[in-house]
């Protein structure tokens, strides 16, 4: 099997993840774990798996100047990240939760066009344009059944992790080009679990261990083991071989498998306002990912097959 075909495996793996983790996560919360301190917990955990295996790896030094940077990829990355994802998890259910993050690709696009002063071309706008307004009728409009105790302040949650994740990968760019990735990424998640800290201990400490199914602690660990260690290895052996936007378009398989797994659960169903909203952010997205456009997440990195 060559490596680009493990490459691609290794992408679908990471969607199947992360489809899976919007209903394992609910299940946990916030019944056994509030949100907050569920993201120490996950903080906690992968921050020490981390560092651990830095220990295997390169020992390169990161320049002083290059901390900053690390501090906001932290910033962005974890906290602010993990934080709205959760507490918006909470509120809405897995499918629309899911649905929002397709959003992720548009925004970088945006941020990159404001950032970086990349050009966006009139099919490039139609689709941004497209994506948004179905990101907006889902969060003003996607009621859902089930656990969803406020959907459009979820929703809303939900759709500033993607912001958040957008500013995270035009950060964290220039990092990745100069050092190897586990050099800093376990500075990213120690800085992350700082600042975190001071929002999930108190949840943290309410943490009922001796109460919590056996089940709901595998879950736990899938969520911190698998859904953030494990998929940012997969992330690094698919970014090897392939190029950016091709990785990136398997995000898109996200919402295909969240919503398979949470409806074969009975956890949720789909509606006509998801498959509209859908609908609208996925031929939005297709107009900005043709392939002519070789810019949308990373506008270098052009040379990796």
């Amino acid at each position: 099997m060559s490596k680009r075909t493990w490459a691609l495996i290794a992408a679908m793996m990471v969607s199947l993840i992360y489809g899976v983790s919007f209903t394992v996560a609910k299940d946990v919360m916030p019944v056994y774990i509030k949100p907050f301190g569920f993201i120490l917990l996950r903080v906690i955990g992968t921050t020490i798996l981390f560092w651990i295996v830095s220990f295997f790896g390169s020992k390169e030094k990161i320049q002083l100047q290059d901390f900053p940077r690390i501090v906001a990829a932290a910033f962005f990355g974890v906290a602010l990240n993990m934080l709205t994802f959760f507490k918006g998890l909470s509120f809405t259910t897995p499918i629309s939760a899911a649905v929002i993050m397709v959003t992720t690709p548009i925004i970088v696009l945006i941020l990159s066009a404001i950032i970086i002063r990349e050009k966006i071309k009139l099919r490039k706008i139609l689709g941004i344009l497209l994506g948004l307004f179905g990101t907006g009728f889902l969060i003003l409009y996607g009621k859902s059944i089930g656990n969803a105790t406020n959907a459009s302040l979820g929703n809303l949650l939900v759709f500033i992790n993607a912001v958040s994740y957008a500013f995270y990968l035009i950060v964290v760019k220039k990092l990745m080009d100069k050092y190897n990735a586990f050099t800093f990424v376990k500075w990213i998640y120690t800085f992350g679990l700082l600042m975190v800290l001071p929002f999930g201990w108190n949840e943290y400490l309410e943490i009922q261990w001796a109460v919590i199914p056996v089940n709901i602690l595998w879950k736990i660990g899938f969520v911190v083991v698998f859904t953030t260690f494990f998929t940012y290895l997969l992330n690094l052996i698919s970014m090897r071989e392939l190029k950016p936007t091709t990785v990136a378009v398997f995000i898109y398989l996200q919402p295909l498998f969240a919503t398979v797994f949470a409806m074969s659960l009975g956890k949720d169903e789909l509606t006509l306002v998801k498959i509209v909203s859908a609908g609208l952010i996925f031929f939005g997205v297709f107009l900005v990912t043709q392939k002519k456009n070789k810019k949308i997440i990373h506008n270098s990195e052009n040379n990796k097959k």
